[in-house]
């Protein structure tokens, strides 16, 4: 009886050894079925974007030209510099970047888009096509390069940004796509003859330059879509503490006046979606409310004519 009991055992402790379940690939498997593999598990946090955005156009002009801001701007002889201040709400993680917004600007009417030449912005005056570019295309019989109405209307206000008793470095290199400074506009290929007739539309250029290390022209050469948009112009590159007064000094240059448009500027930072943009947001609300009134819609004609 003794004897029994112990071969009852030893078969009992061979089968538990030899159970199939308790192999390294079984157990894996068990694992994996159950999900409790090994995994990298990140957790999302919601990341805040910071921005300041102040509208200068009105409040940097004289009082004695509210009533005429057009004559106040085109006056070549009055001074356009102007100081704003800006107080920062919360922390701003470098970098921050700095963008002018224009709104009712139509970069994208017909004739001003195709008023350039992009094949003189990559060969400069070895190129002859530059039709396109009228009616900035010559001025006292020489070319124009950049030739057209976009190169001929950069903007120019110009920004300097002071906090306490020190100026904050701007960083404008690299505000440009890398593809238009390499491949769009040539290495080789300076501004000639550029802003030198009686009407001046915006910026001028260093004549010394090449255009593809003229980032502002490069960046602005890149039409918007819309008539309200923004264009990157800079990066601060150190952070900006909650309560931090910045006095920005500006030089108010570019004629808005003349059609009702508006100048802001526009201080930034970025999550690894970007900057704010309610885009997104704005069409998730429009999507989803519509399909529910589509699916009420076709709920009561459903109810309506039921078979």
């Amino acid at each position: 009886m003794a004897g029994s009991s112990m071969e009852l055992g030893r078969a009992r402790s061979l089968v538990v050894r030899t159970n199939p379940t308790d192999s390294p690939i079984s157990t894996a498997l068990n694992k994996f079925k159950q999900q409790n593999l090994p995994a990298c598990k990140p957790v999302l946090k919601p990341s805040c974007v910071v921005e300041i955005v102040d509208r200068y156009d009105s409040g940097c002009v004289p009082g004695a030209f509210r009533s005429n801001k057009v004559s106040f701007i085109k006056d070549t002889s009055l001074p356009k510099n102007c100081s704003r201040i800006l107080k920062v709400r919360k922390h701003m993680k470098a970098p921050i970047y700095i963008y002018y917004q224009l709104d009712n600007y139509y970069q994208n009417h017909r004739r001003y888009v195709k008023s350039r030449s992009d094949q003189q912005l990559l060969h400069g005056l070895k190129s002859n096509k530059t039709s396109s570019c009228d009616p900035e295309e010559f001025n006292n019989g020489l070319p124009v390069v950049p030739c057209g109405l976009i190169a001929w209307s950069l903007f120019n206000d110009t920004y300097t940004f002071i906090r306490g008793t020190k100026e904050l470095r701007i960083n404008r290199t690299n505000i440009a796509w890398e593809s238009d400074r390499d491949s769009k506009f040539g290495k080789h290929v300076y501004p000639h003859n550029f802003q030198n007739g009686t009407l001046i539309g915006g910026g001028k250029l260093d004549p010394h330059i090449p255009l593809s290390d003229q980032e502002d022209l490069i960046v602005w050469m890149r039409t918007a879509a819309l008539p309200s948009f923004r264009k990157l112009y800079g990066r601060i590159e150190e952070d900006l503490e909650a309560d931090d007064v910045i006095v920005v000094h500006l030089m108010n240059n570019y004629n808005t006046y003349s059609f009702g448009g508006k100048k802001k500027l526009v201080l930034s930072t970025s999550s690894w979606l970007g900057g704010r943009n309610d885009f997104l947001g704005v069409a998730y609300i429009f999507v989803g409310g519509s399909s529910i009134i589509l699916s009420i819609a076709f709920l009561l004609l459903h109810m309506k004519n039921s078979r």
